[in-house]
């Protein structure tokens, strides 16, 4: 998710805790990594220190386990889910990124309950199994394989565990989306995981509206897609 907010002039980069170095083939940057560093590079480390709606709606009724988040930017879900209980894997595909959300578990008191990965998931993904993968608003400005990444995100879940997927449904006013965009509907995203159905107990496949705040403050009424499974 973009942000366009003012770089802070001289700052000190610093080693992030529980850092996993993650070899991607081919080390050279590639476009989407390039963006994603770019874009983070001119933003602050700054964040409102709240967790998605959706992320709080749908989970904070769940026994904590095991969590991965796809796309954890300044890591304001994973601090959420860590001071809920969850021990978080958070992955991200910018390496400045990941050093704002360390910062940010460190502040509150959670950095040794949350491991932090860089992929692009369009060519890495992090291994094992989890009580709960979560992917909230894993879009790009380029061209890339995301139903393949979700898809591998459903993979991810362990039996008895839950899938959260959070997409854009309708364009914000400050979005770098073309003002022509054609979102999904939510049923759509769930067919493109190619699932089966046997394996899964749906428990929300539908958009939620909500307030959402631009990068100067702005606000506007905007629509998610969520969709929130368990595996059985």
């Amino acid at each position: 998710m973009q942000k366009t907010e003012t770089e802070i002039p001289n700052m000190q980069k610093t080693e992030i805790p529980n850092m996993q170095k993650t070899e991607i083939p081919n080390m050279q940057k590639t476009e989407a990594e390039q963006i994603w560093e770019d874009i983070y590079r001119s933003a602050s480390p700054e964040t409102n220190g709240r967790p998605g709606v959706a992320l709080q709606k749908f989970t904070e009724g769940l026994t904590p386990g095991s969590a991965l988040e796809l796309g954890c930017a300044k890591g304001d879900d994973a601090v959420w889910l860590a001071i809920q209980g969850w021990t978080v894997l958070a992955v991200d595909i910018s390496s400045i990124a990941l050093e704002y959300a360390a910062a940010n578990a460190s502040r509150n008191g959670v950095g040794n309950l949350i491991r932090f990965e860089r992929h692009d998931l369009a060519r890495s993904f992090p291994s094992g199994t989890f009580d709960l993968v979560t992917v909230s608003f894993l879009h790009s400005p380029i061209d890339w394989p995301r139903a393949k990444v979700l898809s591998r995100a459903a993979e991810a879940v362990s039996r008895g565990g839950h899938l959260l997927i959070v997409e854009h449904a309708s364009r914000a006013p400050w979005s770098w989306a073309a003002p022509n965009t054609q979102y999904p509907t939510a049923d759509e995203t769930l067919a493109s995981l190619s699932l089966r159905g046997n394996d899964w107990s749906y428990l929300h496949v539908a958009a939620i509206e909500r307030r959402a705040t631009g990068p100067d403050g702005q606000t506007a009424m905007v629509r998610d897609n969520v969709i929130f499974l368990r595996r059985i």
